[in-house]
């Protein structure tokens, strides 16, 4: 973990997003797919989240739901996402456009797929400055948009901008996907798994380039990705997702430190480690469950080595858990009994003695 943490700030700042018990279905001929399933969580201003989890676990569905973009046959069912003050799953459409890309960026994991083959860099740029005029900057469209590539450390920016996308490499694409995101300076930027196509010399650039922006705009993010090493090197808090539930959420250190639900654990044990030599890395035995035929009870159970014939019966609630930010939650009966057991021992303990 490099980057130093200002999580201490963080606690007292403004949250700019609040996920309350979100609750996305895709409504199919099979039955309901609960993709995104009472997910809550924060963001703060100036604060990197970081979501994690398998693949098909409701992380980029949790992203489209931010950005009412569900495509049919999903829909938003309930829940709250307040932002700045506004409840997005109310508004309008109308509304929501204006907030897109103005106030809420987004990059995506290919960026040749978000990307327009037959237009110029330049003209991609600069078309959010025609659908919001009032965050366009002062002077001609051709000089601010070579002032954003140039803030993305693209070289050459001015004839670099009058080229396509195919003549761009992966990672010079994918700033161009961060600069169109960026181009507005939005309050909030959501990167959906930006760096999973890239080699690991670009990846680190690119992660780089994210915290630069968040210094430079003040801008939130929330980073989207599988990989634990990239969520230790940049983000602030941790939420893991699984079955379309938020299981662990807290900040970052506390995550990596103190873990709490098995699924983060074995999250945790699966990574290689500099200067350790195994037969076999650590794995979690089994597949994710499918989503629309979830298991009773905890959805992880089947694949938990710590799991009781509760969990096989009940879906555990939120149980708050300690962490710098104090906001973080757990869901497992396991760890929830181990918290409780805990304070009660610390409770019990004489004045003065050590626990």
């Amino acid at each position: 973990m490099t980057e130093q943490r200002t999580r201490a700030s963080l606690a007292d700042a403004d949250t700019i997003l609040s996920v309350r018990n979100l609750r996305t279905y895709f409504y199919t001929r099979d039955g309901v797919v609960p993709a995104v399933d009472d997910v809550s969580f924060d963001i703060r201003r100036g604060e990197i989240v970081g979501l994690v989890g398998e693949s098909g676990s409701g992380k980029s569905v949790t992203a489209r739901s931010i950005m009412r973009l569900v495509p049919v046959p999903g829909r938003i069912v309930s829940g709250e996402m307040i932002f700045q003050g506004r409840d997005l799953v109310g508004v309008s459409e109308g509304e929501m456009r204006q907030l897109r890309g103005a106030h809420i960026g987004m990059v995506l994991q290919e960026p040749m797929a978000s990307l327009n083959p037959v237009l110029t860099i330049g003209d991609q740029v600069g078309e959010l400055f025609a659908y919001h005029p009032d965050r366009a900057p002062d002077g001609s469209r051709d000089d601010a948009v070579a002032e954003i590539l140039q803030r993305v450390r693209i070289p050459d920016a001015v004839r670099r901008m009058t080229e396509f996308p195919l003549s761009f490499s992966g990672g010079m694409r994918q700033r161009v996907c961060i600069a169109i995101a960026t181009a507005c300076r939005p309050e909030l930027v959501i990167a959906d798994e930006p760096t999973t196509a890239l080699d690991v010399t670009i990846q680190a650039q690119v992660l780089d380039l994210l915290l630069a922006l968040r210094a430079e705009l003040g801008v939130s993010v929330l980073f989207i990705t599988h990989d634990l090493g990239v969520v230790a090197e940049i983000c602030d808090s941790v939420a893991v997702m699984y079955a379309g539930k938020i299981v662990e959420y807290n900040d970052v250190e506390s995550i990596f430190a103190r873990p709490q639900h098995p699924y983060t654990k074995a999250l945790l044990a699966s990574l290689p480690r500099l200067g350790e030599r195994l037969a076999h890395l650590p794995s979690i035995e089994g597949q994710p469950p499918d989503l629309g035929d979830l298991p009773p009870g905890c959805s992880f159970s089947p694949r938990c080595p710590a799991a009781i014939d509760r969990c096989r019966e009940q879906a555990p609630d939120a149980t708050a858990i300690p962490g710098a930010s104090g906001s973080g939650h757990v869901r497992c009966f396991v760890a929830a009994d181990m918290l409780a057991a805990g304070a009660a021992t610390a409770n019990a303990a004489p004045s003065g003695s050590t626990p």
